[in-house]
């Protein structure tokens, strides 16, 4: 029986990719002739995957607040892939970059409007019981997030506010990073001092994100918008792509977490502490804080009201 013109073509294809890498095709199509038909459940290594929530206590709404973890996670993965793309391109021009942040854009707003799931899905009474098995573990310790702000812009951008007149463009990394304004989020307010959950988190992750930033420098989101040409750099869709993932990652997710604190922590007279001690209070406004990735696209007015009059969509 002759052989398809197409499956020729394609048998003479294989056999110059296995030549060039000095390989011999007739190999791998036995074991190609021998290997299993690939399955959905294998592919996505479902039962691992099922099997990664492991709650410490008996309140079904732990799953919840497992699960959801887990999947935010994913969606950091997705956006630091996305962010890679770019800054590993040197010629990464507009249509790349909008490209990308689009697919950002795309997750951060998943994330946004999926976080009813934690404000209005979980049982009040339940989660302030289970709460309690998970210290000094919390949200705060996301080093995923932290990596996606220091891919996203220069590493002075994320000092806290307050200590931003004190540096400039030429202020060491090693300098930049003890003044990061998240480091504030988990230090007790009476004493100044660190939090174990803050403690926890740098001795596993500092290094790793001190040799990102330095990676990073000259070619995280914002340095690859300034090597664009000046022409470019006001494409409009870009610029609203780049306004986008900072209203996202800085206005919009924050105050999804804000809103999930008061929902479960604000019962008056009392105020219940954050898991893990962060003064969510104080931390989680986005005014507070005033982190803004791409302050060049952004008006004096803009910066000067940042965080305020934001409505979910």
């Amino acid at each position: 029986m002759a052989l398809d013109k197409n499956i020729e073509n394609k048998i003479e294809a294989l056999q110059k990719k296995y030549e060039a890498m000095g390989q011999n095709m007739e190999s791998y199509l036995d074991g190609l002739l021998h290997a299993d038909f690939l399955k959905y459940w294998d592919y996505i290594r479902l039962e691992t995957l099922l099997s990664l929530q492991q709650p410490l206590t008996q309140f079904h709404d732990e799953n919840i607040f497992i699960i959801y973890h887990q999947i935010t996670e994913l969606y950091f993965k997705l956006i630091l892939q996305a962010v890679e793309v770019v800054a590993d391109d040197e010629t990464a021009d507009v249509q790349l970059m909008t490209r990308q942040l689009s697919r950002i854009n795309r997750y951060f707003a998943n994330l946004v409007k999926s976080f009813d799931i934690m404000v209005d899905g979980m049982d009040q009474n339940e989660f302030l019981q289970f709460r309690m098995s998970l210290l000094p573990a919390s949200g705060f310790q996301s080093a995923q997030y932290r990596m996606i702000e220091i891919v996203g812009t220069d590493l002075q951008n994320l000092v806290h506010y307050t200590k931003r007149d004190t540096i400039n463009a030429e202020t060491e990394i090693a300098d930049l990073y003890p003044i990061l304004y998240w480091k504030s989020g988990a230090t007790e307010l009476a004493t100044g001092k660190k939090t174990l959950t803050l403690k926890q988190f740098e001795k596993q992750y500092s290094r790793r994100l001190i040799r990102l930033a330095v990676n990073y420098k000259k070619k995280n989101i914002l340095q690859c918008y300034k090597r664009l040409s000046t022409e470019d750099q006001k494409n409009p869709e870009l610029i609203q792509a780049m306004k986008d993932f900072d209203i996202h990652a800085n206005v919009l997710w924050p105050l999804s977490h804000y809103r999930s604190a008061v929902r479960h922590l604000e019962r008056k007279p009392d105020v219940v502490a954050a898991t893990g001690g962060t003064n969510w209070q104080k931390y989680l406004p986005p005014m507070n804080q005033r982190v803004v990735f791409f302050p060049e696209i952004w008006s004096v007015e803009e910066l000067e009201n940042w965080g305020k009059r934001v409505k979910f969509d």
